[in-house]
C-alpha cells in the first residue's frame, strides 16, 4: 500500500511538471495576437507577413510531428521533451532580440520545433501512468491547465508589454523555460517500474516498426475523419485566439490593447472551464465521445459565424459572453485525444497522437496564413473598410468547420 501511494504521488508530480511546461508552450502559441501591433511596427510587417510569422510556428510544429511519434515510442518522452525544451528556451530569447523579419521567423521556427512535442509526449507518458478510464479526464485537465499559458498571453501579456515592453516580456519567459528544463530531466519518468494503476496495456509494450505503425494508423478511415475535425477545430481556435482575434477587435471594433487582451482572456477562461468538464459531459451526459465532440463543434460553428458581422453589433457585455461561450465550445476539441487513444493500442500511442496532431497544427498554420492573405488583399482594395476584409477572412475557417462536422458524422461511435 505504501508503494502504491508513493507511485500515485509520483505520477501527479510528473503531471505537474509537464503541465507547467505545457503552460509555457501554450503561451508561445497565442501570445502574438496581443503584441501583433507592436511587432508589426518594429519589424515593418504587412498583414500577409504577420500571418506568415504566426503560421511558421505551426508549420514547424506540424512538420516535427512526423519524426516525433517514433522518437517518443523509442527514445522515451522524457528525453524528447527535455531536448525540445532547450530549443524553446533558445527560440524565446532569440525572438525577444529579433531585429528583422528573418530573425523573427528563425526564432518562431525554433519555438515551433521546441514546443511541438509537449502535449503529445506528455499524453504518451500519461498512457503509462494512468488507466484508459482515467486518460480522458487527465488529458482534459492537462489542456485546461495549459490554457493558463493561453490566459497569460492575453491581458497579463498586454499589461507586461505596456510596462516593460514585448521584448523584455518574451525574454523573461525564455529564462523561465530554461529553468523548467532542469525539472524535466530531474523529475519526469516515462513509466512506473510496475503498473499498479490498471493500465495493463503498458506491460504488453513491444517495439513496432515505424512503417507498420503508420500503416495501421493511416489505414483507419475514422482516423482521417477525426483528422478533419482536428484540422478545423484548432484552425478556428488559433484564427481567433492566436492571431486575428486581436487585430479584429482593435481595427474593426476599435478596442484598446488592454480591452482586446481582456476580451481574448474570456476565451481562455471558457476554454479552461470547458476542459475541466468536457470528459464528464461526454461520458455521463452524451455517453459518447463522438457525440459530445459533434455537439461542441456544432456550437463552435454557430458562434464563429458571429465574426461575419454579428459581433460588431453586440454591446460589450454580450461580446464578453460570446467570447466566453466560444472558449467553452473550443474546449470540446480536446475530445479528439481520448478518441484517438481508443482507436489504437498503447504500444503505438505516441505515433498515433503525433499523427493526429499533424492535422491540428496544419489547421492552425494554414488558417492564420490564408486569413492573412485574404485580409491583406481586401485591405489593399478597400483600406478604409477593415470590417469587410475580416469578414472575408473568417469565411475560410467557418467553411472548413462546416465540412469537418459533416464528414465526422460518418465515423463510428467512440
Amino acid at each position: 500500500m505504501h508503494e502504491l501511494n508513493r507511485l500515485r504521488r509520483q505520477r501527479w508530480l510528473i503531471f505537474s511538471v509537464l503541465a507547467f511546461v505545457y503552460i509555457l508552450a501554450y503561451f508561445y502559441r497565442v501570445s502574438l495576437a496581443v503584441v501583433a501591433g507592436d511587432v508589426s511596427r518594429e519589424l515593418h510587417l504587412l498583414p500577409a507577413q504577420l500571418g506568415t510569422l504566426a503560421s511558421i510556428f505551426f508549420y514547424a510544429y506540424a512538420a516535427a510531428q512526423i519524426p516525433l511519434g517514433p522518437m517518443i515510442d523509442r527514445l522515451g518522452s522524457r528525453v524528447v521533451i527535455g531536448g525540445c525544451s532547450v530549443l524553446t528556451a533558445v527560440g524565446g530569447v532569440l525572438f525577444s532580440r529579433a531585429a528583422t523579419m528573418n530573425e523573427a521567423l528563425a526564432a518562431r521556427v525554433l519555438l515551433g520545433l521546441g514546443t511541438s512535442c509537449v502535449l503529445m509526449a506528455s499524453l504518451a507518458i500519461f498512457s503509462h501512468w494512468f488507466s484508459k478510464q482515467e486518460f480522458g479526464k487527465v488529458s482534459g485537465l492537462m489542456v485546461a491547465l495549459g490554457n493558463l499559458g493561453n490566459l497569460a498571453g492575453t491581458a497579463p501579456l498586454a499589461l507586461a508589454a505596456s510596462l516593460i515592453g514585448w521584448r523584455s516580456s518574451f525574454l523573461a519567459v525564455g529564462v523561465v523555460q530554461a529553468a523548467v528544463t532542469v525539472l524535466i530531466f530531474c523529475l519526469v519518468r516515462d513509466r512506473p517500474p510496475q503498473d499498479p494503476s490498471g493500465a495493463g496495456e503498458a506491460a504488453a509494450l513491444h517495439t513496432v516498426g515505424m512503417l507498420a505503425a503508420w500503416k495501421q494508423i493511416l489505414s483507419n478511415r475514422d482516423f482521417w475523419l477525426l483528422g478533419a475535425v482536428a484540422f478545423s477545430w484548432y484552425g478556428n481556435f488559433l484564427a481567433v485566439q492566436g492571431l486575428w482575434g486581436g487585430p479584429y477587435l482593435m481595427q474593426v471594433l476599435k478596442s484598446s490593447r488592454a480591452e482586446t487582451g481582456g476580451m481574448l482572456m474570456y476565451i481562455s477562461i471558457g476554454f479552461i472551464a470547458g476542459s475541466l468538464l468536457i470528459d464528464s459531459f461526454a461520458q455521463k451526459t452524451m455517453r459518447s465521445y463522438k457525440n459530445a465532440l459533434l455537439a461542441g463543434q456544432a456550437l463552435l460553428l454557430l458562434l464563429m459565424t458571429c465574426f461575419l458581422g454579428v459581433a460588431e453589433h453586440l454591446p460589450s457585455a454580450a461580446l464578453a459572453v460570446l467570447f466566453f461561450v466560444l472558449g467553452i465550445a473550443f474546449s470540446s476539441g480536446v475530445l479528439i485525444y481520448p478518441i484517438v487513444r481508443s482507436m489504437f493500442p498503447v504500444r503505438i500511442v505516441g505515433t498515433a497522437l503525433t499523427s493526429l496532431n499533424f492535422f491540428v497544427l496544419m489547421g492552425a498554420a494554414s488558417m492564420q496564413q490564408v486569413m492573412g492573405v485574404i485580409i491583406g488583399s481586401f485591405l489593399k482594395m478597400t483600406p478604409d473598410a477593415p470590417a469587410q476584409a475580416f469578414h472575408a477572412g473568417f469565411q475560410f475557417p467557418v467553411g472548413a468547420q462546416a465540412v469537418a462536422i459533416a464528414l465526422f458524422f460518418f465515423a463510428r461511435n467512440y
